[in-house]
């Protein structure tokens, strides 16, 4: 009798949904499994913002480390925490089909949401960059923490809304009296998609999990991870990017922002499907060349 399958996954109530969704789904294949949860850095330290910890994959190298011990079967990541390179042993196996992309605001209550200046907070430089370019009056704090805690904080600061990815407040069925979905707010590369890794080794199991992929969804989060990638901008830089397939047709925005939002370079396409091969590539490498490298030195210098 084969045994079950080790599934690697952190703690917080997102990633252990995130967990038992691959747990159902490999049942459904009469794949028997189980869950072994494991502390990432991310999770210890809760208070240093994630771009001054100078960690790539601080919320996934713990479970990298359980993979390449063969302390775990496979590990399941929300797929805009990964780095673009996969550590040397890991492979993707899967990529679930995708929830909802967005970012959203959750304002503290009606009244925030009407204020002339506010206090916003959030973690990720993308989104500070993004909504300083359009609100610059309003100031932009620091924001760590799970779903439940980041909520809490929100409710027991001085602060009129906090940002938070759509996908995550659906996923646990959070519900909140304000909830401002930010559609002209580019997420982030792979935002909304679920990971599967496995072990290079393991090609009976790498084999089983191919009936987990969701095509569509591999395919645009490639091209925004080779886009991220291109622009060597790593999982905290302020990059946004979305790629859409609607009927054989692939829709792409990219955007590249400076740190305080005051300057911004983005770029948009439209190609067939079967030429999504490389598009990241060479989007991002558009984008360099039309002053998208002048903002990524400026972005590396300040965090050097």
């Amino acid at each position: 009798m084969n045994k079950p399958l080790r599934i690697g996954t952190r703690d917080s109530a997102l990633a252990l949904w995130q967990a038992n969704t691959l747990q159902e789904r490999l049942a459904e294949l009469g794949i028997a499994s189980t869950l072994v949860p494991i502390k990432s850095q991310g999770d210890l330290d809760l208070k240093q913002p994630l771009y001054e910890m100078g960690v790539t994959g601080i919320f996934t190298k713990a479970l990298d480390i359980a993979l390449l011990n063969h302390e775990i079967d496979l590990a399941i990541h929300s797929m805009k925490d990964v780095p673009t390179q996969l550590p040397k042993g890991i492979v993707q196996a899967a990529v679930l089909e995708r929830g909802p992309v967005e970012d959203v605001m959750v304002w503290k209550n009606k009244e925030a949401k009407e204020k002339k200046e506010r206090v916003i907070a959030t973690g990720s430089l993308r989104r500070k960059a993004q909504w300083k370019s359009k609100y610059p009056k309003d100031e932009v704090v620091n924001l760590r923490g799970n779903i439940q805690t980041r909520l809490e904080k929100l409710h027991s600061n001085n602060w009129d809304g906090a940002i938070f990815a759509a996908a995550a407040l659906e996923r646990l069925e959070i519900s909140q009296e304000v909830i401002e979905p930010l559609s002209d707010v580019l997420p982030a590369p792979a935002q909304g998609a679920l990971l599967v890794v496995c072990h290079l080794a393991d090609e009976d199991i790498a084999q089983q999990l191919t009936l987990l992929n969701d095509r569509e969804s591999e395919v645009c989060t490639q091209i925004e991870r080779d886009f991220l990638r291109t622009l060597e901008g790593g999982c905290t830089a302020p990059i946004g990017a979305l790629a859409k397939v609607e009927g054989s047709i692939v829709h792409f925005s990219g955007g590249l922002y400076s740190l305080k939002g005051s300057e911004a370079k983005t770029i948009e396409a439209e190609f067939p499907i079967g030429e999504a091969k490389d598009k990241g590539k060479s989007l991002g490498l558009e984008l360099l060349r039309s002053g998208g490298d002048v903002l990524m030195k400026e972005f590396k210098a300040a965090h050097e």
